[in-house]
């Protein structure tokens, strides 16, 4: 948002909370948030959805209940 950008669905690092576009998103922030940091699982932040996605092994599956808020507006 700071750049003026878009994103088309907001990913949640399981790690440490920080939210952010995914890749069908011009800038794919979580993607390079998960290369900078090491957090390779990410959880979906849009509403009704609470999959999770680890990036070392390309797959998604069910998780914990992360602390709120658990998806966007």
């Amino acid at each position: 948002m700071e750049t003026g950008g878009w994103w088309v669905h907001l990913r949640r690092c399981a790690t440490c909370g920080l939210v952010a576009c995914c890749d069908s998103s011009p800038s794919r922030h979580a993607t390079q948030h998960v290369h900078s940091s090491g957090h390779p699982i990410i959880r979906s932040f849009e509403p009704g959805e609470s999959w999770f996605y680890d990036y070392r092994t390309d797959t998604t599956f069910e998780g914990p209940t992360l602390r709120p808020p658990q998806s966007r507006p």
